[in-house]
């Protein structure tokens, strides 16, 4: 008799396209996936993929088996929904969020979580928007909080939060506290994110823009480290204000003001990939666009 575990392990490795993902993605071996897997094509008599050195694919008769399996596990879904209520969700999501988000809205998603949805549980992964949304494709992640939208066939991008970038300097840096001029801020290092990132591009077309070729952007991985750098005074940090909220209460840093000067904005998402029957991860990317409300209007756990 089939039962649901198998379904769901046949169902990642359609999504995930390999064994070895599969497991990891299950939290179990490789051969116990391929076990279950064998027991299914025995049970239906019939072989449901085709594997080589690129991993696994669907025969015919597997792609009629994912289109059931899909519908059974999503008629579950529905039937504890209705029955026991979101209180019944339970299992682990794979988190990707942007370095921002950590330093923003990411406690409010925890808490709201904790409340809400107290049996599901959050394993976190903070990396570039790029290597998220690559790995949301490949299906190692279920939900990422990141710069979008992703631009793929089944992927769902809830709109989360925007943020522009703002210059950042220690309260006893040289210019200030009057506006300032592009080529004025040129003259010291701008320390930004990652150079593969879309402020890195942004900001390097707006200098370029200006016929200021030789500016110094400091590009950096770490959000953490370009604050230490700018409270240190190596540079004026190109960020958003709202992850140096405490900084610039306390007085140890400031925004610097320019004339007539648009900055470049930051759009985050809460996107993932579309999985009839899985719907832990709709779940949280409505929560975490409801938790961004939140921190937006000023709701704080």
């Amino acid at each position: 008799m089939i039962d649901l575990r198998t379904l769901e392990t046949f169902v990642v490795v359609a999504s995930t396209g390999g064994f070895h993902r599969a497991a990891e993605k299950l939290h179990t071996t490789q051969p116990a996936v391929s076990a279950r897997i064998a027991q299914l094509e025995n049970e239906l008599k019939t072989r449901l993929f085709e594997r080589d050195k690129r991993g696994s694919r669907l025969t015919v008769k597997g792609r009629d088996v994912l289109y059931y399996a899909e519908r059974i596990l999503s008629l579950r879904s529905e039937l504890i929904n209705s029955v026991a209520g979101t209180d019944a969700l339970e299992g682990t999501v794979q988190l990707g969020v942007s370095d921002t988000i950590v330093h923003t809205m990411l406690p409010v998603l925890l808490k709201r979580l904790n409340e809400v949805y107290p049996a599901i549980t959050l394993e976190i992964n903070v990396d570039s928007s790029s290597n998220l949304s690559n790995a949301l494709l490949n299906r190692s992640l279920d939900v990422a909080l990141l710069m979008g939208p992703v631009t793929a066939n089944g992927a769902v991008n809830l709109p989360l939060c925007s943020y522009e970038l703002s210059w950042i300097v220690p309260n006893d840096f040289p210019l200030g506290p009057d506006p300032v001029r592009l080529d004025e801020l040129a003259a010291y290092p701008i320390i930004t994110f990652a150079r593969q990132t879309q402020p890195f591009w942004q900001l390097t077309e707006l200098f370029q823009s200006a016929n200021l070729r030789r500016v110094r952007l400091f590009a950096n991985s770490s959000l953490s480290s370009i604050v230490r750098m700018t409270l240190d005074g190596i540079g004026i940090a190109a960020i958003p204000p709202q992850v140096v909220q405490d900084h610039l209460a306390s007085g140890r840093l400031r925004e610097l003001k320019t004339l007539d000067q648009r900055m470049p904005q930051m759009q985050f998402t809460a996107s993932y990939m579309t999985h009839t029957g899985m719907p832990l991860s709709s779940a949280v990317a409505e929560l975490a666009q409801s938790a961004a409300n939140d921190y937006v209007t000023g709701v704080r756990p």
